[in-house]
């Protein structure tokens, strides 16, 4: 991270903070990080200048407003030349069902997750997909039947201390 400020374990903290309370308030985010207001203020626009703090967002319990479906797409490629992930990739981020799309290693060379209605309109997506031409040579889909555990995020706490 060429450019990127290096953090102390005060930016840790406030990081930590903000990943479980998002609406911490500037005053007990600095009294939950040992700091007074304005500093703690200063470190926080630091942070996400730099980039750290990517966004700030309410999460939704979704089934609690539709019925709907999560589904993970396995997509390979007809071609694998750079231009060929390129166009996929530009094009694949005009779907607004698309949550993730993760180019990975091993048989197949995206992982993508999905949420919409219902299957129906999962295949009707699909098969838009399909017919923009680009690039996908077959795909196989994962429907989720229930999810145990999404946490949203990983602490960066945990990471950092691997």
């Amino acid at each position: 991270m060429a450019g990127a400020p290096r953090l102390d374990r005060i930016d840790i903290n406030i990081l930590a903070q903000l990943q479980q309370n998002a609406r911490l308030t500037n005053v007990d985010l600095a009294d939950a990080v040992g700091l007074s207001p304005s500093p703690c203020l200063a470190r926080l626009r630091r942070l996400e200048e730099a980039g750290y703090v990517v966004s700030y967002n309410a999460r939704i319990q979704l089934s609690k407003l539709v019925d709907h479906i999560t589904v993970f797409t396995e997509v390979t490629l007809n071609d694998h030349r750079r231009e060929d992930f390129i166009k996929f990739e530009v094009e694949i981020k005009r779907y607004e069902a698309l949550q993730e799309c993760h180019l990975v290693s091993g048989g197949y060379d995206y992982l993508l997750k999905f949420v919409t209605k219902n299957v129906a309109r999962y295949q009707e997506l699909m098969e838009g997909i399909l017919e923009r031409n680009i690039g996908v040579e077959k795909y196989f889909s994962y429907i989720v039947i229930k999810t145990i555990l999404d946490k949203g995020h990983v602490p960066v706490k945990y990471i950092l201390d691997q």
